[in-house]
């Protein structure tokens, strides 16, 4: 089964979202901003990903450049600030049972399937 991690109040999220529909996909929302992911559970992510910890980091969000930018933080601190602060996770993620993206540029997708 496809999980989209989604926000609805994103552009890239919408279309994402909209990418799976179009083409005939099975999917199940998650609505990260509403069902936060545990550390655990983000941890499994990352690993499908296979990017560090600070690549799954939206660096454009006031809470980032306010408080985070330019700190040095371990990996399991990283985990427990997003886990805190979902806004920060970086979207559209889409995961398959092996594998996950993130989707911010759709393009990427053609080949993900």
């Amino acid at each position: 089964m496809i999980k989209i991690y989604h926000n609805p109040r994103c552009r890239k999220s919408r279309a994402g979202l909209e990418y799976l529909k179009t083409n005939n996909k099975e999917f199940e929302i998650v609505e990260y901003l509403n069902q936060p992911l545990t550390v655990d559970e983000l941890s499994k992510l990352l690993k499908k990903l296979n990017v560090p910890v600070q690549d799954l980091v939206r660096k454009q969000e006031a809470y980032y450049k306010s408080d985070l930018k330019g700190k040095t933080f371990t990996e399991q601190q990283w985990l427990e600030i997003l886990v805190k602060n979902p806004k920060l996770i970086r979207r559209p993620i889409i995961e398959t049972e092996k594998k996950a993206i993130i989707a911010e540029d759709l393009s990427v997708l053609g080949n993900f399937f």
